[in-house]
């Protein structure tokens, strides 16, 4: 388990009223041990949580199908394990809880994860505890990144940039998508990540769709090439987006992307401790509005173990609270101007990885110079 993120968990649910806190989503459980139960994100059913308590005490729950993952990761950790097609999931969590002192205590739970009839069969099991949804304060936790997170988000951000650097510099005219494809899922796995996530390739006409796969479509002179991925490892995941023409730029896309590089230094020159999202959201529409280019409704967003986490730099409330979200040291933070619809038949993109330091920003994603439009020879 990990120690300074349970030791947060513990101040905030003690500031909340909490007796207890259950992380049910593969994310909260990951947060909490550094590790994600494969078949989780992929059979929600297959119930694993993190129970921490006020005092400091943790313990699993976790489906059998995962037992031996979960004893060969966390051995130290009290784990009861249910069997997943003869026990009934709630009743043994039930039963957990009680064995842990909390049958009738103030406990915290992901209500938006937990399926509604689960939630209802742990309330019948447990009738003189209380529940109240914790999402809000994991999620605020999970905004400040600690130095181990920060470190690996920043190995992240350098794969996933080089990966898709690479693979544009390795493709020429008449290649596919899908050729594009095969030299990023190749270039991912040399680089280091355990797997990835949301693959965009997106050529020629299909460069104003937001998130499609590759295609069988073959790459033509003046394309514009919008290709993003998310490298991923324990479940943190860093996403980078880059924007490269074949052969030469169409009309427009130069003094487009300008505009769009703009945008990203005037965010990064904005981003410090107590910046006002909706401050530089607002600056980036002026930006924007030069070249009375349409935007969407935010231009940056928190990301780790989601691949959109609060805050985002948008006209968004913080977590919880009325009025604006303010940025913190140790945010780290996907910043993608970007226009879908130019007018001109493309769209273009530019996703960085970035950090919110002490005193300012720390670009993240450092591999490729996108101060200019990337070539495809």
């Amino acid at each position: 388990m990990r120690k300074e993120i349970v030791e947060r968990q513990v101040k905030a649910m003690r500031e909340a009223g909490l007796d207890a806190m259950i992380s049910c989503s593969p994310e909260n459980f990951a947060y909490l041990t550094g590790f994600v139960v494969p078949s989780q994100p992929l059979i929600r059913h297959r119930h694993a949580m993190v129970i921490v308590t006020a005092d400091g005490r943790t313990a699993i729950f976790s489906v059998d199908m995962e037992a031996t993952t979960i004893k060969r990761r966390e051995p130290a950790t009290p784990a009861r394990i249910w069997a997943e097609f003869t026990d009934s999931a709630m009743a043994v969590l039930a039963e957990q809880l009680k064995s842990l002192g909390l049958a009738s205590s103030r406990i915290g739970i992901e209500m938006d994860y937990l399926p509604a009839g689960d939630f209802e069969r742990l309330r019948r099991e447990l009738p003189q505890a209380s529940f109240a949804p914790d999402e809000a304060i994991l999620a605020r936790l999970r905004q400040i990144k600690t130095k181990d997170e920060i470190d690996l988000l920043r190995r992240l951000s350098r794969i996933a940039d080089q990966s898709i650097t690479d693979a544009l510099a390795a493709v020429r005219a008449g290649d596919s998508e899908m050729d594009i494809a095969a030299h990023m899922t190749r270039n991912i796995y040399t680089l280091g990540a355990e797997h990835f996530k949301l693959m965009i390739v997106a050529t020629g006409e299909r460069s104003q769709l937001p998130n499609v796969g590759p295609s069988e479509r073959r790459l033509q002179a003046q394309d514009v090439c919008r290709v993003e991925i998310f490298s991923v490892i324990a479940g943190y995941q860093a996403g980078v987006c880059r924007t490269a023409v074949v052969q030469q730029a169409p009309p427009h896309a130069e003094k487009i992307w300008r505009n769009l590089v703009e945008c990203k230094y005037l965010i990064m020159d904005m981003i410090k401790p107590g910046a006002s999202c909706r401050a530089i959201y607002e600056a980036f529409l002026r930006k924007l509005s030069e070249l009375n280019l349409p935007p969407i409704s935010f231009v940056g967003h928190g990301i780790g173990l989601h691949l959109h986490e609060d805050p985002y730099i948008g006209k968004t409330p913080e977590i919880g609270k009325s009025g604006d979200a303010r940025l913190h040291a140790g945010m780290v933070l996907g910043v993608e101007p970007l226009c879908y619809q130019t007018g001109y038949g493309y769209g273009m993109q530019n996703k960085d990885m970035m950090l919110v330091t002490e005193s300012g920003c720390e670009l993240l994603s450092d591999y490729a110079n996108t101060d200019r439009l990337l070539v495809i020879h």
